[in-house]
């Protein structure tokens, strides 16, 4: 078990009615999760489920337990306690807490293993091919094709499915998905799933190399034996009726096929060979001339006028009347789907049409008006139907010019019954009759149960709906781009409504995850969630460390989300081939590729963030277009090179590194993929060597993938160099080496495109170590290609040239490196090319300008103090400074709580008035504090997001005035505080000398350090019930620190020298000994400096709170003691203004005050004495001018008597210098303070409507509102 201190654990704060089921979390095994209420939780009785299993329990999905809370401080506190998970298992989990309807999922990768020593594959080091498996031929020949994989440096390999292939023979029509394909076994032999799981285990030991497969959960093939056994088990006519008019007009449309290729309609201006603009005209004519009225598909949405009348009719003259509603009339749609088969609500038609009487004349009239608007429903349905076969005829046409017009696809030819004018969306097992004949097939369940709906998939679609159930018009409207060799599978909602294919698919999905290490989930988004999430959750339970991939086409990262969460995906598909120019391409390696470089350093224990799929990032997938094809055979390694560099799984699909000119068809593809032979010629085609294609540069490419993960490379940068060259960087944040990989993609043919033979200068920073490879794709003299008819050959006529590690001086594509400098702290090498080609790649392992890298070691050296995250590349300082000498913590040790005020705190205003102000951030704002909480406040937001874009990021990189600012500050005072500030300008002096780039996360590196131990500095200082109290009471606790300081100018009047325990100073004005007492600012930022800082009710409402509980007795009594010095009129000062500018208009500071001093006498220890401290009086007489500290004191009890009495006796006076001079908004009568206690209740009672004489003291100042001069609030 790792110690508390390297355990990562990530907290969620959950709030009331915040659902989160759109939002990804995804967490590593071993970590531990922590859910905590969030504010609006705070007070509630909250109780959180999960379906998380106990240790040693078998995962259910609908199977939760309450999670039980922790309180760490032994005490029932709302804001630590917390309820825990140890994250130990693999999968989706679902949580929901019962107060206020929140939840979300949490997404546990799993942990792969390879080799013969079990040893870890992280999912970053992942490099996946895709082999199409009706190509690998026997499966004795399987090793000699997959070694290409291997000899390529793959270290996973997905086979398509291995089962048996329906007659379409496409990888994904799947016949029978029980059983291992005869095909993969010679004559004579019967493999079985038992030699694939030999084959793929001899492959994980001795190659060091994973398996996946796919799942075809969507469809099956239409010729499966088992879909004709058990029709239940997909959509047809006889469990999905509302499936009937789009059956119709399948059948409409197969014999207009055959018509049209029967030549029928040449006449008409429709040929079988549809070739122009005017056979589409034709088609859709034709469509609505013949087709449409034929089927007459309205018929099935209406139903018939005079029935309906007629049984109204016959309701009405039986007497029955219901009386009239507003509900209006409903038909009820027939559920069998027969034409004219709906019916009419009869309740809701005698509530609507209401005869004024039983007399024939008024029925007559109700059944006219019903007729009128039954007529007028069905004409509705009418020209729904007639917007459904306008989209119909759209996607028809549509169709077709795909098929048969379009360069971009098959072009299939005259329209036959092999290549039908559309693909049928039905399956019909039976021999051609005429369409009025198979109509009649519709009133024959035993028949129609066996006209099945065949799967595809709708662009532009709700992923989460499923197109085939009611509600849906997609095969009604021919929105389905359909595959007609597949059967859509009908799984209900859950396995009750289709026993056979939820116990089928349950037993394909166990055999998968037992002799696979993951699956591929295909056609993902259009596979129902519940039905993925059980079959998956049968896998897992084979196999909990299952690895997950998909490719989803949802259109939405938020939509993603879904999936992921719901179905616990690893990794999504991305595809580099989607980026239609290389700048694309570089957002797509920066979006999916890792964290930035120069991001913040993240604590263990951290709020758990939102996160984006974890990537398998694939140069391109097997079932798209091939990249020669729309881009260029050159461009096939850079963008590779691209591929490689991002910090996430990534891939590519075989045939791809062979330059493959032609997409390897997952449908028609009959050939075999070739072997592997080192010495292959270039032009072989039944083997492949290094030789061949960019083959050696893919095996670079993926080991260097490989390498930078398990190195700990996981920053990522990507720098558009120019239209055509993207570098691409990878950073190992503890040793600071990057690789730098700079590819000039080749997105047009260079023999139909003219490259600037001109590439930009690079410019790297740090020191280059060596090339670790350079390669460039170069043609040869071979011939051109040849599609060989029994081997899938590539393109033999390019070759590669590679070279790797060897130093700068060695490239050829390099043509000379200067050494220039960016400022004191930071190397640049310009690099200069000569053969950076057009698909060429070279890439350099940089390190740290020696003295920058030596300083980097070092500043980890001393941070290490403080975590052991920087013990990796940390070096010990050979001459330390003295500053640096003692620990940070013995520093903080020896400053007082005042001195905490000063490092942390201290606002514009506080800091002003000692000569400096708050840092302004150029094109941003002002930190809201000088000390380090105006940082991190900030910080704290910036870093979990590695926001490096902040103002606050570029303002540290652009130069030193912040750092400065932060040490200056404190260096300038004296004692301790000065030394913390030489601490942190001896660590600055090392952070200015690391690249600019990295000081942000090494700035907040020595900033949280320092805060931290900051803040343990603090509660050290106060109470044991704040030392043991939660760390709400913690950071109450940082109030008193925040408001309780020490000016350049005392604010409190002097203390009695009699009194013990008072802080001294020389006075920075004066140069003399003065008292320096804490005192209590009335607020931030307004009231906290000069005359303004104290006021006798804000202090003694907070003196209790910031003061008695933290502990601070010493400076709460100096507080009391200099208030009573100030007593005059019976009444302390509502305005202080140190004594001498002390306004006594208020009536309540006073009693405020007395309670303090009661809470003083019960809550200290010997607090009593207090009484018996002498009190210095400045004002000894109502009419005196202030008098020198000393010459008049009295002990507070006495100071207490004096101010109980002249309540007693009455309060009656008007201010000194009453008017505009004190207060501009107070009317005459308001500056005459009057208070006295009722003798009978023993309630203070005094002051006019003019004055604001308690708390609510805002005065009106408003003419326009007519209430200046007048209290905001009655009191």
């Amino acid at each position: 078990m790792l110690p508390q201190h390297l355990k990562q654990i990530r907290v969620l704060m959950i709030n009331a009615k915040e659902n989160l089921e759109r939002t990804l979390f995804r967490l590593e095994q071993g970590f531990e999760l922590q859910f905590r209420l969030g504010p609006n939780l705070q007070g509630r009785r909250v109780v959180v489920h999960t379906n998380y299993p106990l240790e040693g329990q078998q995962f259910k999905q609908n199977n939760f337990r309450v999670l039980e809370w922790s309180y760490p401080t032994g005490r029932e506190d709302d804001s630590d306690k917390f309820c825990c998970l140890d994250l130990k298992i693999a999968g989706s989990y679902q949580y929901y807490f019962g107060y206020g309807s929140g939840g979300g999922y949490i997404v546990v990768d799993p942990v792969l293993h390879v080799g013969a020593d079990n040893r870890i594959l992280p999912l970053d080091c992942i490099s996946i091919q895709t082999y199409l498996s009706k190509c690998l031929g026997h499966l004795d020949d399987w090793l000699d094709r997959l070694r290409v994989a291997k000899e390529s440096g793959y270290n996973m390999i997905h086979f398509t499915p291995l089962q048996t292939l329906g007659e379409s023979r496409s990888c994904y029509s799947l016949a029978d998905q029980l059983n291992f394909n005869p095909e993969f076994s010679p004559d004579g032999q019967s493999y079985t799933w038992a030699d694939v799981g030999a084959l793929v285990e001899k492959l994980k030991k001795e190659w060091n190399m994973l398996c996946i497969t796919d799942v075809v959960y969507n469809h099956t093939a239409a010729n499966s034996v088992w879909i004709k056994e058990h029709p239940e088990c997909g959509y047809n006519l006889v469990n999905s009726p509302h499936l009937r008019p789009a059956w119709v007009l399948d059948r409409a449309i197969w014999h207009l096929t055959c018509r049209v290729a029967e030549g029928r309609y040449e006449s008409e201006g429709l040929p079988a060979d549809i070739t122009n603009e005017s056979h589409l005209d034709a088609i859709r004519s034709v469509l609505w001339k013949d087709v449409y009225p034929q089927i007459k598909l309205w018929e099935f949405y209406q139903l018939k006028v005079d029935d309906a009348v007629e049984q109204f009719r016959t309701q009405l003259l039986n007497g029955l009347n219901r009386g009239w509603t507003e509900k209006g009339l409903n038909i009820i749609q027939d559920p069998n789907y027969h034409r004219y088969g709906n019916t009419l609500d009869m309740d809701s038609a005698l509530e609507t049409f209401v005869p004024h009487s039983s007399s024939p004349q008024h029925i007559e009239e109700c059944c006219h008006w019903l007729r009128q608007k039954l007529n007028e429903l069905n004409e509705e349905q009418h020209t729904i139907m007639h917007q459904h076969q306008e989209q119909a005829a759209n996607c028809i046409v549509g169709n077709v010019v795909y098929e048969h017009l379009a360069d971009h696809g098959p072009k299939l030819g005259p329209v036959s019954r092999e290549n039908p004018l559309v693909t049928r969306y039905f399956t019909f097992p039976y021999q051609d009759i005429t369409l009025e004949q198979e109509m009649q097939l519709l009133d024959q369940p035993d028949k129609t149960c066996h006209f099945l709906a065949h799967n595809g998939w709708v662009m532009g679609d709700d992923p989460l709906r499923n197109f085939a159930e009611p509600g849906s018009n997609v095969y009604v409207r021919r929105e389905l781009v359909c595959w007609g060799d597949s059967v859509k599978l009908r799984y209900g909602n859950g396995p009750e409504d289709c026993p056979y294919l939820w116990a089928h698919m349950q037993e394909y999905t166990e055999i998968t995850a037992k002799y696979f290490h993951g699956v591929r989930l295909d056609n993902c988004h259009s596979t129902p969630l519940h039905v993925a999430e059980a079959l998956l959750g049968a896998a897992r339970a084979v196999r909990p460390n299952l690895y997950v991939i998909a490719e989803l086409f949802t259109g939405s990262e938020l939509l993603d989300n879904v999936f992921v969460n719901r179905l616990g995906i690893s990794s999504l598909i991305r595809e580099a081939m989607s980026a239609g120019d290389s700048h694309e391409e570089g957002r797509l390696v920066h979006r999916y590729g890792g964290e930035p470089v120069g991001a913040f350093v993240q604590p263990s224990l951290r709020p758990l963030m939102p996160a984006i799929a974890h990537a398998m990032f694939l140069d391109v997938t097997h079932d798209n277009e091939c990249p020669i094809q729309l881009r260029s055979a050159l461009d096939s390694l850079p963008s590779s090179a691209m591929v490689s560099m991002a910090c996430c799984a990534t891939g590519s699909t075989r045939g791809y590194d062979e330059l493959v000119p032609h997409q390897i068809s997952v449908v028609k593809e009959e050939r075999f993929y070739p072997k592997w032979s080192p010495s292959a010629p270039p032009t072989s085609t039944g083997e492949v060597g290094f030789q061949t294609g960019i083959i050696a540069g893919k095996l670079a490419l993926n080991k260097l993938h490989q390498d930078l993960v398990s190195q700990g490379f996981i920053q990522v940068f990507v720098d558009q160099v120019d239209a055509d060259v993207v570098a691409v960087t990878r950073h190992c944040p503890s040793t600071h080496q990057s690789v730098v990989a700079v590819c000039r993609t080749a997105f047009q043919n260079p023999k139909t495109h003219q490259y600037d033979t001109n590439v930009p200068p690079m410019f790297i920073p740090g020191k280059i170590e060596e090339v670790v490879l350079e390669a460039r794709t170069v043609e040869r003299l071979s011939g051109g290609y040849k599609r060989d008819d029994k081997y899938i050959n590539g393109m033999p006529e390019y070759t590669m040239e590679i070279k790797e590690h060897i130093s700068l001086q060695e490239s050829t594509v390099v043509k000379q490196a200067g050494v220039t400098s960016k400022g004191p702290s930071e190397f640049v090498q310009e690099i200069t090319f000569q053969k950076l080609t057009p698909g060429s790649v070279i890439a350099f392992r940089v390190s740290l300008d020696p003295n920058a890298q030596k300083v980097a070691g070092v500043l980890r050296y001393y941070l290490s103090q403080f975590s052991p995250k920087y013990r990796r590349g940390s070096v010990a300082d050979e001459n330390p400074p003295e500053a640096l000498q003692k620990p940070l913590a013995q520093l903080m040790s020896k400053l007082t709580l005042a001195d905490l005020n000063v490092l942390l705190f201290c606002c514009d205003s506080e800091e002003q008035e000692d000569g400096g102000g708050c840092y302004s951030i150029p094109g941003w704002e002002s930190l809201k504090y000088a000390g380090l909480q105006g940082l991190m406040s900030v910080l704290a937001d910036i870093r979990p997001n590695n926001d490096l874009g902040h103002p606050v990021c570029a303002n540290l990189r652009q130069g030193d005035w912040l750092i400065d600012f932060v040490s200056n500050r404190l260096i300038r005072r004296e004692g301790p505080l000065a030394q913390v500030g030489q601490w942190l300008g001896a660590m600055f002096n090392y952070l200015k000398h690391v690249p600019r780039y990295l000081i942000p996360c090494y700035f907040d590196a020595i900033l949280v350090s320092t805060y931290t131990t900051a803040l343990d500095a603090t509660h050290k200082l106060m109470s044991s019930f704040i030392q043991n109290g939660s760390s709400f009471v913690r950071y109450l606790a940082l109030g008193s620190v925040q408001m309780c300081g020490v000016g350049r100018v005392p604010a409190l009047p002097p203390l009695s020298t009699k009194v013990e325990d008072v802080p001294y100073r020389i006075s920075p004005i004066t140069g003399q000994k003065e008292q320096c007492c804490v005192s209590l600012a009335a607020g931030l930022p307004h009231f906290s400096s000069g005359i303004f800082r104290c006021w006798g009710r804000d202090t003694f409402i907070a003196l209790r709170g910031l003061m008695l509980l933290t502990g601070r007795h010493i400076e709460a009594r100096n507080i009391i003691l200099a208030f009573a010095g100030t007593l005059r009129h019976g009444l302390i000062p509502n305005l202080l203004g140190e004594g001498r500018c002390a306004r006594y208009n208020c009536r309540d500071a006073v009693w405020w005050w007395l309670q303090c001093i009661q809470d003083y006498a019960t809550h200290v220890a010997q607090g009593h004495e207090i009484l018996r401290c002498p009190v210095t009086r400045m004002y000894p007489t109502d009419d005196c001018e202030p008098m020198t500290p000393g010459e008049v004191e009295q002990p507070l009890y006495d100071v207490i008597q004096e101010a109980l009495q002249r309540h007693l006796q009455g309060i009656s006076f008007r201010e000194r210098n009453a008017g505009r001079k004190i207060d501009m908004h107070m009317t005459d009568e308001g500056f005459n303070v009057l208070a006295k206690v009722d003798p009978a209740t023993g309630f203070v009672t005094g002051g006019n409507r003019f004055n604001c004489g308690t708390w609510m003291d805002k005065m009106g100042e408003s003419d326009k509102a007519k209430n200046r001069g007048m209290p905001a609030t009655p009191r």
